[in-house]
């Protein structure tokens, strides 16, 4: 190699490895989102059960069975629908969302006692999801472009994992979020945790994901997801089992005039 190939080589790497070192904590926050989102894109369609496990602040739980299914969206955000088969005084229930990047997301719910599809709301978006610590916010994929972003430092996150901890803001109206700061591991970039901070800036919840699996040989996918309320006690627990993917969902499937003929 010619002595001024070489040069040129290692004057490209430092450039570039300056350019990494100058990035602004946003710039890097931003980042790591984007490598996140890039990890997880290409799986097509999947489908799951879900236990739902909702505990009061005395401890007491009652139980729900739910049918999850996502459609990966194509220039916009996934398709998700959860269907619940369990107890009784929910069965037949489905809520179903389109998610969008700024746009707000498109969100229905088909309740069998009234017979008829329900549109959610905007403004009700921060409300909580058929009693669970989860907001109708929470249940629409995390498009990039929903939130501006911040580095704040990597620190250990358990499982022998170092995390990138990166602060979000949202950028849509009407979050019942003033930040989220979330825990991602350096490796895979897996979403270990996020806080949840209300409108006065106060800490209101954290999930934690534990128990993650690989599909496909890319796609990682927690087993269980609990979601604490600091403010009220209360807590969330939900159990995935019998993850499939490609499965041959098409947009057809997640028609909100079907609702009703899901199950």
């Amino acid at each position: 190699m010619k002595l001024l190939s070489k040069l040129t080589i290692v004057i490209s790497l430092v450039m570039i490895t300056s350019s990494v070192f100058a990035e602004t904590p946003e710039e890097k926050g931003l980042r790591i989102a984007k490598e996140a989102d890039a990890r997880d894109a290409g799986f097509k369609d999947s489908t799951a059960d879900m236990l739902m496990i909702l505990k009061n602040r005395a401890g007491q739980t009652s139980t729900r069975k739910i049918r999850a299914k996502v459609l990966e969206g194509v220039g916009d955000g996934d398709k998700s629908l959860s269907l619940f088969d369990e107890p009784a005084d929910v069965k037949g229930t489905a809520m179903l969302t389109f998610s969008h990047g700024l746009k707000p997301d498109d969100q229905w719910m088909y309740l069998p006692a009234l017979s008829r599809v329900k549109r959610i709301s905007s403004k009700s978006k921060s409300g909580p999801f058929m009693g669970s610590e989860f907001a109708f916010e929470d249940l629409g994929s995390q498009e990039v472009e929903k939130y501006t972003y911040k580095y704040l430092r990597d620190e250990p996150c358990g499982n022998g994992w170092t995390c990138y901890v990166i602060e979000r803001t949202p950028a849509y109206k009407y979050s019942g979020y003033s930040k989220q700061i979330g825990w991602l591991d350096t490796k895979e970039y897996r979403p270990v945790k996020i806080e949840f901070y209300d409108r006065k800036n106060e800490k209101l919840k954290t999930l934690t994901n534990s128990g993650f699996k690989e599909y496909l040989g890319r796609y990682w996918r927690p087993s269980v997801m609990t979601m604490q309320n600091h403010q009220t006690g209360k807590s969330t627990i939900l159990k995935w089992s019998n993850y499939k993917f490609q499965t041959g969902l098409n947009a057809s499937d997640f028609n909100k005039n079907a609702l009703a003929r899901q199950f």
